[in-house]
């Protein structure tokens, strides 16, 4: 389990094409730090696996599935991409209960920068608009935001300024892709409320 707020902004070193599959490498040195052999990071929102590391990268392996079901099959060699290593238990739940399953992809709209902020416009998939409320919690490439209006196709989040400077989303432009993990407890009660009234019936 990870909680939407971004250990630090690392950068695909390489990426190999295996045929059904691609393995990327990742600098990453905070998240690098007592890494071993199966642990978990986030890349950008996406749970993956450490297959391998040394010095401040590793390499994770990516199935077929999760490269159309996501934004990382846009990522290439010098991309940039926000590392979060899992919550250890007892650690404060900083953003929202993110599990690093990604429900689909959205696309930058528009920006609107301000003298402290920035209003950024994404687009939303029809079918994860049941579970986007204003001022509801959304992941956004791996980052725990707020929803500020939540539209028919599309939502706004506010940035401040260092998520601006520590995340992709200071970067990215209208027509990136991003990656999109509604709030789980939103399914949960969509899945409890429908068994409810089915046994009603």
């Amino acid at each position: 389990m990870f909680t939407g707020i971004v250990e630090e902004l690392g950068e695909i070193t390489a990426v190999e094409d295996l045929g059904d599959a691609c393995r990327f490498r990742v600098r990453g040195p905070v998240v690098t730090e007592g890494a071993k052999h199966g642990d978990s990071v986030a890349v950008n929102g996406v749970c993956l696996t450490v297959v391998d590391h040394e010095g401040d990268e590793f390499t994770a392996d990516v199935m077929a599935e999760t490269l159309v079901r996501s934004s990382l099959g846009a990522l290439s060699v010098g991309s940039r991409a926000n590392l979060e290593r899992p919550m250890a238990v007892g650690a404060r739940l900083g953003g929202h209960i993110v599990q690093g399953h990604v429900d689909g992809t959205g696309e930058i709209l528009e920006r609107k920068p301000s003298d402290h902020w920035e209003i950024v416009k994404i687009s939303l998939p029809a079918d994860l608009t049941r579970y986007v409320v204003e001022k509801g919690s959304i992941t956004v490439d791996g980052i725990s935001l707020t929803v500020v209006d939540a539209g028919p196709d599309y939502f706004t989040v506010s940035l401040i300024p260092t998520t601006l400077a520590l995340t992709t989303l200071g970067h990215k432009q209208p027509g990136d892709p991003v990656n999109l993990e509604v709030d789980v407890v939103a399914k949960y009660v969509e899945r409890l409320l429908g068994s409810s009234r089915g046994a009603e019936r």
